[in-house]
């Protein structure tokens, strides 16, 4: 059964993003990263580039040939054929049509009304799914 874990009240969700995906990378596990769109796509291939100067987080775009062999995936299209299904993290305000692929899907909701209204919709759909999703309200102890 996939666990579900929503992190609220982001404020930087690409940085978290990365992060998150640096942490999963070091524990051994491979992840899928999915992005809104082809914009914020871009900004998370850069992001990761440049989250610390001593830190390197393997990626690579879904359907690059390297993909099978990278621990972590970039996408916004959930049609890519994606080699990976350990974790997935959802920065979309969309609901990932495979989420049951995974084991473990992170749902990173920004401080945005909007995204934390499309948080709280995802949530609801999770529940109606029978599966316990977790809440971690960023920047509360």
């Amino acid at each position: 059964m996939t666990r579900v874990d929503f992190h609220t009240n982001v404020p930087d969700k690409l940085a978290y993003a990365c992060r998150l995906a640096r942490k999963a990378y070091m524990a051994g596990n491979k992840v899928v990263l999915l992005a809104a769109d082809s914009a914020q796509l871009d900004a998370l291939n850069a992001a990761l580039w440049t989250l610390s100067p001593t830190d390197f987080v393997p990626h690579v775009l879904a359907g690059d040939p390297l993909a099978a062999h990278t621990p972590v995936i970039l996408t916004h299209s959930e049609d890519s054929a994606l080699p990976h299904h350990d974790i997935l993290v959802n920065l979309s305000l969309a609901m990932p049509a495979n989420y049951d692929q995974f084991q473990r899907v992170f749902e990173i909701v920004s401080q945005d009304e909007a995204d934390a209204q499309a948080g709280r919709q995802r949530f609801i759909h999770y529940r109606q799914a029978k599966l316990a999703p977790t809440h971690f309200v960023v920047g509360k102890a």
